[in-house]
């Protein structure tokens, strides 16, 4: 379901451009796999992509949220406590969650002592769109992005923040297309911002715009 060639060509282009950036590596179960059948999947990426990357993000969303409840049962994160360098893992969430399933979902990350939330993924609903819904239908299924879920992003982000008192990292995600959505999202409890939307429609100088208001404040 992701588009590009798979965790080992990604590992093999990132070993032959080393960079000083942070790189984070982005990992999700292939769609024909099964659910239960997930771990085996996140395991596979998780272990090519070790060595590459700086830190990792578990993508789940929320018709997925079952296969999060499941890799508890098979104690997946056991594969990081062998390695010589620990790696950062972080769970990506959908702002498709109901208040209840994002209880469940810290009370995870707690219980495995993983190290941060990204909040939020795309959005399956199609609610907050101005479009017709003949030609929204026309288009097909798929995640939506931008603004339609930069409010919801956000919402969730100071949900979890209050719940977690703030002692949980979290990287704001959704919506994000002016330097004031990125503040908004820091404001809620974002320690770090993620764009992607706003990136393709507004380019590198999108970020430039944010530090500036960084900065300022």
């Amino acid at each position: 379901g992701f588009n590009n060639h798979g965790a080992r060509a990604i590992a093999e282009r990132l070993r032959r451009g080393k960079t000083k950036l942070i790189v984070g590596g982005n990992i999700g179960k292939n769609t024909i796999t099964p659910n239960e059948s997930a771990v085996e999947d996140y395991a596979d990426a998780f272990l090519a992509l070790y060595d590459h990357v700086d830190y990792f993000v578990v993508n789940v969303s929320c018709p997925n949220i079952t296969d999060l409840s499941h890799l508890q049962d098979r104690d997946q994160l056991a594969i990081r406590a062998g390695m010589v360098r620990k790696k950062p893992i972080l769970v990506k969430i959908s702002p498709d969650l109901n208040w209840a399933q994002i209880d469940d979902v810290l009370d995870l990350v707690d219980e495995f002592k993983m190290d941060g939330i990204v909040a939020t993924n795309t959005t399956i609903t199609r609610d907050a769109l101005r479009s017709d819904p003949v030609k929204v239908e026309k288009i097909g299924r798929g995640g939506l992005s931008g603004m339609p879920i930069r409010e919801r992003s956000t919402e969730i982000i100071r949900y979890i923040a209050e719940k977690t008192g703030g002692s949980l990292p979290i990287i704001g995600v959704g919506g994000i297309m002016t330097a004031e959505d990125a503040l908004d999202k820091i404001r809620a409890g974002a320690t770090l911002v993620q764009i992607y939307t706003g990136f393709v429609y507004d380019g590198p100088g999108l970020v430039k715009r944010i530090n500036s208001a960084l900065q300022q404040i």
